[in-house]
């Protein structure tokens, strides 16, 4: 909070969002742009918001009737008058955009649908004396990472092929739409001062030259190999891409893009395949963040740097560093097309998945 005082930057509270939905009478059916700033709750703080407001809340009821009474508080913990009844819309709430799963196990099921990308769904832990202990708020494509046992297929992946440079930027411009929301002449500090999860704001989000001057001196790093586990050898990339970049800590909160506040997607890879996910580099579909200088971000708009490395099980060593905006994703790497997703879906829920 003293950096931001120090910057003139005061980040929003998420009470703020609640005062406006009930000072303008919104109901959940009432259609918000994503990355309004007024009335759009990120994904963060709708965690926040939701987990204050339900964390401890009793819950013993047969499931309609627990999922009915869910919804109901998460009406008034969000500003919004609880409807006569609940539209079978999808999602349940269309306004923000998410679902909300009740859990009494640690599977997590979506029935008779896929699983939307952009979508938010609302996670409750709910205690053997009923009583609920989490909550968790994600994208459907964040939620889609969670599967290990292949029930879900990935829709897209790409292929890289390095070659004899090693540090490569493959656009050298943002997206158009990103050059309009960067802020006009700023002076480039070394240390930036906001965390790396906070939201991005036009005065201190880097353009994708600066990001490469930054990250080019990767290629040629070692750092200790955790395992065959591709996600704890991406934590070790993405805490030295913090370091790079000029973050005085490391923060990773699991959602994408994996460096919000400089709209950065990391990759880590020792073997050709990119896995993407369920949304497209190049998608237009609105990111879950707020405008920019009156912009709307989409996921195209996200600068992907992409790691390859070589291991040799006990050390990581960086060979070659790609850097391009989403936009451009796949003019650099081949596309691989994969299977729709469509079942009743079962994923099960890591140990530790609430905190």
């Amino acid at each position: 909070m003293t950096a931001d005082i120090l910057r003139g930057v005061m980040p929003k509270p998420p009470s703020a969002y609640v005062q406006a939905i009930r000072n303008n009478g919104l109901t959940i059916y009432d259609p918000i742009e994503v990355g309004d700033p007024q009335f759009w709750i990120p994904t963060p703080e709708l965690e926040t918001l939701i987990s204050n407001g339900l964390c401890g809340f009793p819950v013993p009821y047969p499931q309609r009737t627990r999922s009915k009474v869910v919804k109901t508080r998460v009406c008034q913990v969000l500003g919004y008058p609880v409807p006569v009844s609940f539209k079978k819309t999808k999602p349940r709430f269309p306004g923000q955009c998410f679902d909300t799963y009740v859990q009494n196990s640690d599977n997590l099921q979506i029935w008779n649908e896929e699983i939307a990308p952009t979508r938010r769904y609302v996670i409750f832990g709910v205690s053997n004396k009923d009583i609920i202990t989490g909550v968790k708020v994600m994208t459907g494509e964040e939620v889609a990472l969670l599967d290990r046992t292949g029930t879900l297929t990935k829709k897209y992946q790409a292929q890289i092929i390095p070659g004899p440079e090693t540090a490569v930027l493959l656009t050298e411009h943002d997206t158009d739409n990103l050059r309009d929301a960067l802020g006009q002449g700023n002076a480039f500090v070394q240390t930036l001062l906001q965390s790396p999860i906070e939201h991005p704001t036009t005065e201190f989000l880097l353009p994708i030259t600066e990001i490469f001057n930054r990250l080019r001196n990767l290629v040629g790093v070692q750092f200790a190999d955790t395992g065959h586990d591709q996600r704890n050898r991406g934590a070790g990339i993405h805490r030295l891409v913090c370091q790079r970049l000029g973050y005085s800590d490391y923060r990773d909160d699991g959602r994408l893009p994996d460096v919000r506040n400089q709209l950065l997607e990391i990759k880590l890879q020792t073997s050709p395949t990119i896995d993407l996910g369920l949304v497209r580099p190049n998608s237009t579909e609105p990111l879950d963040t707020p405008k920019l200088n009156g912009r709307r971000i989409r996921h195209c708009d996200v600068r992907y740097a992409v790691f390859y490395a070589t291991t040799d099980g006990s050390l990581v060593s960086i060979t070659h560093l790609y850097l391009t905006t989403g936009e451009s994703f796949f003019t650099h790497f081949r596309q691989f097309q994969g299977k729709v997703v469509n079942a009743k879906l079962q994923i099960p829920l890591p140990r530790g998945f609430f905190g």
